[in-house]
């Protein structure tokens, strides 16, 4: 037995030394791809290659695991795509753009963004060529910018309209036997009716036509710009369900410029770049673009006057991975007021909200950064609620048209499972020295009228400090900035005309706008916060990163996320009222 027992301890020990092994020598062959791909010479003649597919994100890290494990393209973060076409545009050795849109996952209001950057790069006479086998309509939205948009003989353009879709589970719960008990404020603050309504409420309906329609007609204007074609028919083109016509009915309407194959477009570039039939299209691949910069941002990094982009990205304090911490936000702020090279802050807002709490401790913190040097607040696909609370201790609010941002509201929710207890014979007893000691923890009973009147209160008096925020960050009576709360989300044209926001732009904009506060003329370095993990920092991480890629599912990760959630969830949330999915 003893024999048997040091085998299987050796065979375990051997097993595992060589898991480590392997994942160690991946480790050091994704370091070394990454660093071959980002120190890669430009040569004169290239194109800018930039792949608009996948899941795209406000501020990606450069994953070197991604680089090794996949043949296929990395989808850039939004962040990589602005800058590089920023610098592409005076970069003598980019002679144009080479867009590849596919199966795009991102908000309107980051496509606006790469939108009108590539709209600046046009005006130095360099090209855009687009073409693409499947086109969502989001993709499209971008490329209908283009010298030239191409599309596959066999290939599909979607185009068809703009819709928001809600699902309903209180008759789910109510089979279950769960009473998700609500407290809010705000009548259009509809997150909660997902539990306690079978379908959408008048003033969520209204709330989200006019979010839909606005954003809808707002895309027919630009498009019709871009590609000549009136609005009307755009609209008659939406109607006849694009992504089902073969690509010979776009090209008769003139949203494409031709039907090719993908080595026919290769012929085309190649004329253009003067190349000859046996030469290989030198393009550079935005994310290696990216990288070679290197060498300004370290100087940008030393530079005696910078303004900072500090990124707010995600939920607040909810437990998400990949969402905002008010603590580290805190000392990110902290760590910027005290920089004394630092002479202005834009803060990127790409946020449904979250944790009311949160809120709060993060518009203190502007709020302090503010009384010593310009803070401009930039608002991306969403400023909404908390995003929103947070972004109102700024001097200035940039939004883009279509940046959904408001939702000025609060609420709680407090499940009881009694009758569900009942079902499955789960008894369940409580000895408590106080009316109250198990509020909030006890969900195996409902509240109590005392109880929901105490609750109330407290979310009224949360909604209350909310508008103050809004009402001294806007310069604005509460009882005008009630007006307009009341938990409603609201497009960045409509958020401008009635003063929620100063000014329609991009983040570009905004950079611009807090240099121009802070007096810094054209001699200013931009930085970005938080920073970036190193490679080697990656490689630290290795075993915890590989056994996510290896054992981590979409799926499971998404449910793992809302476990966590739920696990670290304040009472009194100040989030959109609904997850918006605008298709």
């Amino acid at each position: 037995m003893s024999f048997i027992k040091s085998f299987f301890a050796c065979l375990c020990a051997i097993l595992v030394s060589a898991l480590i092994i392997t994942l160690v020598l991946l480790g050091i062959g994704a370091a070394m791809i990454y660093s071959s791909s980002s120190k890669g010479t430009i040569t004169s003649n290239s194109v800018l290659y930039i792949p608009l597919e996948g899941s795209m994100e406000e501020r990606g890290q450069n994953d070197i695991y991604a680089k090794l494990l996949s043949n296929a393209d990395v989808t850039p973060s939004l962040e990589s795509i602005l800058s590089s076409i920023k610098v592409a545009k005076t970069d003598d050795r980019i002679k144009g753009i080479y867009l590849k849109p596919g199966v795009l996952s991102c908000g309107y209001a980051s496509l606006e963004e790469i939108r009108q950057a590539l709209q600046d790069f046009k005006s130095s006479g360099k090209f855009i060529y687009v073409y693409s086998g499947t086109y969502t309509q989001g993709a499209y939205y971008v490329s209908s910018v283009a010298d030239s948009i191409f599309i596959n003989p066999q290939g599909v353009l979607d185009f068809r309209g703009v819709a928001s879709s809600s699902m309903f589970y209180k008759h789910l719960l109510d089979t279950l036997g769960v009473d998700m008990q609500v407290i809010k404020v705000g009548t259009y603050k509809s997150f909660t009716e997902q539990y306690s309504n079978d379908s959408m409420s008048a003033p969520n309906r209204e709330q989200t036509e006019h979010l839909v329609h606005g954003l809808w007609n707002t895309m027919l204007k630009e498009i019709s710009l871009s590609r000549s074609i009136s609005e009307d028919s755009l609209d008659m083109i939406a109607n006849q369900m694009m992504a089902f016509q073969m690509p010979q009915v776009a090209l008769n309407y003139r949203m494409v410029d031709g039907i090719r194959y993908a080595d026919e477009v290769k012929s085309l570039l190649m004329s253009k770049l003067s190349l000859k039939e046996d030469d290989k299209i030198p393009f550079v691949s935005v994310v290696d673009y990216f990288d070679s910069q290197e060498l300004e941002k370290t100087a940008a990094a030393v530079s005696p006057k910078k303004v900072a982009v500090l990124y707010m990205v995600g939920e607040i304090d909810n437990g998400n991975k990949d969402g905002i911490s008010s603590s580290e936000m805190i000392s990110q702020l902290n760590k910027l007021r005290s920089d004394s090279t630092i002479k202005a802050v834009v803060i990127r807002v790409n946020s449904p909200g979250g944790s009311a709490y949160g809120a709060e401790q993060i518009w203190r913190g502007v709020k302090l950064l503010q009384e010593k040097k310009p803070v401009v607040v930039s608002m991306g696909d969403y400023a909404a609620s908390g995003g929103y609370y947070l972004s109102t201790g700024a001097n200035y609010i940039y939004a883009d048209s279509k940046t959904i941002t408001g939702s000025i509201g609060v609420f709680g929710v407090i499940p009881n499972v009694s009758k569900l207890m009942d079902k499955i014979g789960v008894k369940h007893e409580v000895v408590k020295t106080n009316p109250y000691a198990d509020l909030l923890s006890n969900f195996t009973r409902p509240l109590s009228e005392e109880e929901t009147t105490l609750l109330q209160s407290h979310v009224a008096d949360v909604y209350d400090t909310f508008l103050s925020r809004c009402s001294e960050g806007r310069n604005m009576e509460k009882s005008e900035v009630e007006k307009i709360a009341e938990g409603r989300v609201w497009s960045g044209v409509d958020a401008l005309n009635i003063g929620l926001v100063d000014k329609l732009g991009t983040l570009k904009d905004a950079v611009s706008y807090a240099a121009k506060l802070a007096e810094l003329g054209d001699g200013y370095a931009v930085v970005s916060y938080p920073e970036l993990k190193s490679p080697l920092e990656q490689l630290s991480e290795l075993p915890h990163i590989g056994y996510e890629k290896m054992f981590h599912s979409e799926v499971l990760s998404r449910e793992m996320e809302i476990l966590n959630k739920l696990e670290r969830l304040d009472f009194h949330q100040a989030i959109m009222p609904y997850s918006v999915s605008v298709k």
